[in-house]
């Protein structure tokens, strides 16, 4: 029987830094948010904006586990009226130890503080209490790393209460029982392989662990960095059809999580897109609400859509994709990844010459993403997904453009069956063409000799690469229907602070070009 009593958080905070403004609460940090004000962050993430939800990151930045103790301290009377655990959520993100090796001990470190956060709130509520229940793990791409999970807790934090300490004595005998026993592992699916063979994933872990309801992450944003904006969605829209499939087969209810940002490129759901997010992802329990949708709207347009989000999700029954559709959606991505991906290698030296503009807005360490296909180029590495769409815009080329040339490849089959799954293909486009802006193209193609010399990269390729994101742009226009260009006089100051930011860039003026490059983030509402 399903736990229909079980509540699923609809709105999660996460840590992710695209946010263009400074929240005023972290003004005195100058602007980065660290240590005690992510505290305070998902106090006012809780108790102003209603989200049930706050993702505690651990992976690629330090992490505070003494979190619920400091909350439970410092605002008691919140925290007293609204329940960890019950009312509200505190869910952990922590490394892949298969993925990020120098990091992976984290992973034990971040499990052990579990039971600590339940003693903790046992004592303030006077009652058993688990405000941690559930942990994400990034980059998963077999069910077993879950049952690595499961055991990992299980049996070595967990089960470590049963440890004799010699005679009758054991360690719950005298550090107390470890709460909770087992944990809900969440796998956060990010490549294209694993969310093709979501189904598989799901159900290698559901034979071994027979839960009665099952939280996957689907991620919308490092698809996008990795595959390009078409070919994301479609992914995304494959997983949900075969966790419809999972359901149905198993009678384990699928509570879908998608990870998304602001922009069309990284899943488009801020306050001003909320009908249109809603109707493009049928079947979703919980969304992200990321840094950029909290602090680069007005306040008050921040939590109509945040109550709008909590109202309406689940938003509908998840649907089913036949299989005659999936083999046209995989004929399409396997003709529009390689164009996208080929496009990004020889650009790399001048996304990664944009991307040093972008302040930090969050205490990270270095991290280095899928980026699958950067193991082909030695020596390059590419930003993750935020920088990495933030330089493209400061650029005057959104990402969402990049390698859309190779629609003129597909079938009219492919085609078809393309727009039959992106509803709002042309809203994104429409939207994300507003930012294109043809004077910097221009000044980039005219000027190339000089970009080739500030960005190491060889002339002739950089002209070449500038040449196919003409025809990236072109063909979205033709292929459309879309006048791309600044359509307002919000996209005109834009269009002009990413020309300024060129010049200046250009010209070696480097504190003009920051300061260009910031108030032109701030007008698209995010970083990237």
């Amino acid at each position: 029987m399903v736990d229909e009593k079980r509540f699923i958080p609809k709105t999660m905070t996460t840590q992710h830094p695209d946010n263009a403004n400074t929240p005023p609460w972290a003004s005195s940090t100058n602007g980065v948010i660290e240590g005690e004000t992510e505290l305070d962050e998902a106090y006012i993430a809780f108790s102003k904006l209603a989200c049930s939800e706050v993702m505690w990151d651990s992976e690629g930045k330090d992490v505070d586990t003494n979190v619920v103790r400091k909350l439970l301290s410092k605002y008691p009377d919140y925290f007293m009226d609204n329940v960890f655990g019950r009312d509200i959520f505190l869910t952990y993100r922590i490394p892949n130890p298969l993925v990020e090796k120098a990091e992976r001990k984290i992973v034990t470190q971040t499990l052990q503080s579990i039971p600590l956060q339940a003693d903790v709130a046992s004592a303030f509520y006077e009652r058993e209490s688990v405000p941690v229940s559930s942990v994400i793990l990034p980059f998963t791409t077999k069910g077993s790393e879950l049952l690595w999970l499961d055991r990992c807790y299980a049996k070595a934090i967990a089960g470590i209460e049963d440890v004799s300490l010699g005679g009758s004595m054991k360690v719950k005998d005298w550090v107390g029982a470890f709460l909770p026993k087992k944990i809900d592992a969440i796998p956060l699916v990010e490549d294209a392989p694993s969310l093709m063979s979501m189904d598989k994933i799901v159900l290698e872990y559901i034979r071994a662990v027979k839960p009665e309801v099952m939280r996957v992450f689907i991620a919308r944003s490092d698809p996008a960095l990795n595959y390009g904006l078409i070919t994301a969605v479609l992914l995304s829209k494959v997983a949900l059809g075969k966790l419809s499939e999972v359901q149905k087969k198993t009678g384990v209810r699928m509570n879908p999580i998608l990870g998304v940002g602001t922009m069309p490129f990284r899943g488009h759901l801020n306050p001003e897109n909320i009908d249109n997010f809603l109707s493009e992802y049928k079947g979703l329990s919980t969304v992200t609400i990321q840094s950029a949708f909290r602090y680069d709207y007005p306040s008050d347009a921040v939590e109509k859509g945040i109550a709008t989000l909590n109202e309406r999700l689940p938003n509908g029954e998840l649907a089913e994709v036949d299989e005659e559709e999936i083999l046209l959606l995989e004929g399409a991505m396997k003709k529009l990844i390689p164009v996208f991906q080929s496009r990004v290698e020889i650009l790399a030296p001048l996304i990664n010459y944009v991307a040093a503009f972008i302040p930090t807005r969050r205490a990270r360490k270095l991290h280095i993403g899928l980026f699958g296909y950067s193991r082909r180029v030695k020596g390059v590495t590419m930003p993750r997904a935020i920088p990495f769409a933030a330089a493209f815009y400061s650029l005057g080329i959104p990402p969402e453009f990049i390698g859309a040339q190779a629609l003129r490849s597909l079938t009219d089959k492919e085609f078809d069956a393309l727009k039959h799954a992106y509803k709002g293909i042309q809203y994104d486009y429409r939207v994300a063409g507003s930012l294109v802006s043809w004077e910097t193209v221009h000044l980039l193609v005219d000027k190339y000799d000089l970009m080739a010399k500030f960005t190491q990269m060889n002339k002739e390729k950089l002209k070449t690469a500038l040449r196919y994101v003409m025809a990236d742009l072109s063909t979205i226009e033709e292929t459309l229907s879309l006048p791309l260009g600044p359509s307002d006089n919000r996209s005109k100051k834009h269009e002009n602070f990413v020309n300024t930011f060129m010049m200046c860039a250009m010209d070696g003026e480097r504190s003009s070009a920051s300061n260009a490059f910031i108030e032109a983030a701030k007008l698209r509402r995010c970083l990237g």
